[in-house]
């Protein structure tokens, strides 16, 4: 009975050892994972804020107003061609 609880009980601390060996490496492995992928995320924020920036400036009134001159050769009326029409 002795000599087979010996090879037992050393196979099982064998197994746990490696089980946790295993699972450490695991827990390593998905932290790293973890902090590309917030690096990621803090990326895409930066980006996001960028575009956002960006996006306000070109609807200024200023642009729009440029961009309808040049583009679509609008202009503003002169006084004269404005009607101002009662209810």
């Amino acid at each position: 009975m002795k000599a087979l609880l010996l090879p037992v009980l050393l196979a099982a601390v064998i197994a746990s050892a490696m089980g946790a060996a295993w699972s450490r490496h695991e827990s390593r492995k998905l932290f790293n994972e973890l902090q590309q992928l917030e690096s990621e995320r803090d990326a895409m924020n930066v980006e996001w804020g960028q575009l956002q920036l960006e996006q306000s400036t070109y609807t200024t009134h200023g642009k729009i107003e440029a961009a309808a001159r040049e583009r679509l050769r609008m202009k503003i009326p002169g006084t004269q061609q404005v009607m101002i029409l009662q209810p």
